[in-house]
């Protein structure tokens, strides 16, 4: 009798923990609300314009790196 309601009091646990995670899995999945309205592009453009932007001064900088000279150690033999 004591192991019957042993193996019935996990079995409750189990099935309260597996509609917790089917709860919380349904949560990650439902679409995000749009934060902008439709028909309004001037946001996309401003993060297209952004990133292009970064994307340049990254590419900037990488090419300034490469230019300049490599430190040679003080003691060439």
């Amino acid at each position: 009798m004591r192991a019957l309601m042993g193996i019935v009091g996990l079995l409750v646990v189990l099935v309260f923990v597996g509609l917790l995670a089917r709860k919380q899995l349904a949560a990650t999945r439902a679409p995000m609300p749009a934060l902008q309205t439709p028909g309004a592009g001037a946001p996309a453009d401003t993060v297209r314009a952004q990133s292009q932007q970064v994307q340049q001064q990254v590419r900037e900088q990488v090419q300034t790196l490469m230019q300049q000279a490599r430190p040679m150690p003080d003691d060439e033999q």
